[in-house]
């Protein structure tokens, strides 16, 4: 494809991703409007496929930072159960 063809279907995307956000900008006095007149509150989205992800692994995460503490400080105490036996028999 021409560099001029390329060029044009760019800034024709900008230019849709502009006017998308302007018609939104306008509307919403409206859609306020509209929702109050109707009682009907924003939704809020439901959320993505990605943020569902990163919830979950945010969650793994958490459980595995407190296994470790679990498994740190029960080493911790095999340790100092052992140098306490070991400075009784000395």
């Amino acid at each position: 494809m021409s560099k001029h063809f390329e060029d044009a279907r760019y800034y024709l995307g900008r230019a849709a991703e502009h006017a998308k956000a302007g018609v939104k900008e306008e509307l919403k006095p409206v859609e306020t409007r509209v929702r109050e007149l109707v009682g009907a509150e924003a939704e809020e989205p439901e959320p993505s496929r990605l943020d569902r992800l990163q919830a979950d692994l945010r969650g793994v995460e958490e459980r595995a930072e407190g296994g470790a503490r679990e498994a740190v400080a029960s080493a911790r105490a095999r340790v100092t159960e052992y140098r306490g036996r070991d400075a009784a028999a000395e």
